[in-house]
């Protein structure tokens, strides 16, 4: 039986230094993989995504975000197969313009 899990950006999540299933330590990966600029994790620079889409049109970067968010996830945690990601535009904030990311994946199977 094939379960999709969901990261959702918008929701705060949670840290466990010992995950209880695959499940919650992919998630867990994914969460940290969708929250850092590439680059700025010391000792691990390839990790996290590329942000060089800022000053885009928002078709644009959605669709470059889209690709730079499919190959971190493949690259950095290859358990996920990324079913779909969606972006929501975050306009209540102060932070007007800011594409935030939802990822539907299942586990990879083997």
């Amino acid at each position: 039986m094939k379960i999709d899990y969901t990261v959702d950006m918008r929701e705060p999540g949670r840290f466990y230094f010992g995950p209880m299933s695959e499940a919650e330590e992919v998630i867990q990966n994914l969460r940290t993989i969708l929250s850092l600029p590439a680059g700025s994790a010391p000792f691990s620079r390839n990790m996290g995504i590329p942000f060089e889409e800022l000053d885009e049109p928002m078709t644009v970067a959605k669709a470059r975000m889209g690709g730079n968010v499919m190959t971190a996830i493949l690259e950095q945690e290859p358990r996920a197969l990324v079913e779909e990601i969606r972006f929501y535009e975050d306009e209540t904030s102060g932070s007007a313009g800011r594409l935030i990311p939802v990822v539907r994946f299942r586990l990879r199977e083997g």
